[in-house]
């Protein structure tokens, strides 16, 4: 019911959106804008807010048509290099560049699309030719495509990797790092000759049992039961994927917000004073931000609670307990790949330590082939987003990739 109550809600809302979109951008037209009156300003503010006062369920566009390497600007299109119901490997195609390390960024499945991964990879793109895991929403995806679980993601990272063939490089970001982390030992295990050539984990929770934060903390407080029962609805009648049991993107949208309420409302308020002034520019920063932040995907339940129960509460793959398809997940079996792990001192998502510890894991991995970092100064979304993700965590990436490609 809670879907169909959300679903029901944004209908109703569509139209009063639409009017107030309309009114906004008459209001901004010349003939009011040249009259300079603080009135029409602050109604046609006050129109763009409740325009904007909604979310979307379409992937926002990366917006990376061309790359500056060296002193020339080269055009970069988007290309499906594999394709499933349930995601895509994207790659962004630089022309007349060849001859660049074969980089897989993995991008986290958690209520927000890969574009939340834009500038990771406009770093990347100059120096590495790019690929990324562009995931699908699962409330476009019909139920004859059947499930998506825990084993289906790793399923498809092997899969990816085998089509960029031996010696590519994997970066994960975030929440899939345990994921990614089990697709190479999965490979290695099996000597798969696309086992990539190095490994990278970025903030992401390999043992959330160091230094538990609020998030770590949430999901150990509640049974799977309670997540079940209280998170998981089901697609409503009218779109592609209705039926299938969802973490709807909204909810996890809520789940975040609710961290610092009081930022967000300021944020908004801000953003309707730069308006009402007339300061576009300074308008557009949060407006960006928020066309983002408000575009939300939804997960497939049995993806969403195999992470909560096996990552968040019952810690399998540090235990040496994590299976996949029935057959236990052997990390000692890595060698071939090289490890890098990159944490934030201010992490309040995924602590100091949790992505360190599969250097513990990863015990057939030569000293040499192993190096962590741990940037000072920032949180979550500063190491892999920002001008410390560029300046400082990068040129250790791109070592780490040189050194082993």
């Amino acid at each position: 019911m809670l879907y169909y109550a959300y679903q029901l809600q944004s209908d109703l809302m569509k139209p009063v959106r639409a009017l107030a979109d309309a009114a906004a951008s008459m209001l901004n037209q010349p003939a009011f804008s040249e009259l300079d009156s603080p009135t029409i300003r602050h109604m046609a503010a006050a129109f763009e807010m409740v325009s904007r006062a909604g979310l979307s369920h379409t992937r926002p566009s990366y917006g990376i048509d061309s790359v500056r390497i060296g002193d020339e600007d080269v055009p970069v299109t988007e290309e499906a290099a594999f394709t499933t119901p349930f995601g895509t490997m994207l790659h962004f195609r630089k022309a007349h560049v060849t001859e660049q390390p074969r980089v897989l960024v993995v991008a986290p499945l958690s209520g927000h699309f890969a574009t939340l991964l834009r500038n990771t990879v406009e770093v990347l793109l100059p120096e590495n030719d790019v690929y990324i895991t562009d995931w699908h929403n699962a409330r476009d995806i019909g139920t004859e495509h059947g499930r998506f679980g825990f084993d289906e993601y790793i399923d498809h990272v092997i899969s990816f990797l085998e089509a960029l063939g031996p010696g590519a490089h994997l970066v994960s970001v975030c929440q899939p790092c345990a994921h990614a982390f089990a697709a190479v030992a999965v490979m290695a295990q099996t000597d798969n000759p696309a086992q990539p050539a190095s490994m990278t984990m970025m903030a992401g929770p390999i043992d959330t049992r160091i230094n538990p934060t609020a998030v770590n903390d949430l999901a150990t407080t509640r049974s799977i039961e309670w997540f079940k029962r209280n998170l998981i609805s089901r697609v409503p009648r009218g779109l592609a994927g209705a039926g299938r049991r969802v973490y709807p993107g909204f909810v996890q949208l809520n789940a975040f917000m609710s961290m610092n309420p009081k930022r967000h409302i300021d944020t908004h308020i801000d953003m309707f004073g730069h308006l009402a002034r007339g300061d576009a520019d300074k308008a557009e920063f949060s407006k960006t931000f928020y066309d983002e932040y408000f575009a939300v995907l939804d997960l497939t339940a049995e993806f969403y609670l195999e992470t909560v129960q096996y990552v968040f509460q019952e810690h399998l793959l540090p235990k040496g307990e994590l299976t996949w398809h029935g057959e236990r997940v052997e990390p000692a079996a890595i060698r071939k790949t090289a490890l890098l792990t990159v944490e934030g001192e201010r992490d309040d998502i995924c602590s100091v330590g949790q992505t360190m510890a599969a250097h513990d894991l990863c015990t057939s991995i030569r000293p040499y082939k192993k190096r962590h970092h741990l940037q000072a100064g920032v949180g979550h979304y500063g190491v892999f987003s920002g001008s410390k993700w560029k300046g400082q965590i990068y040129p250790i990436l791109r070592n780490t990739i040189i050194a082993n490609d």
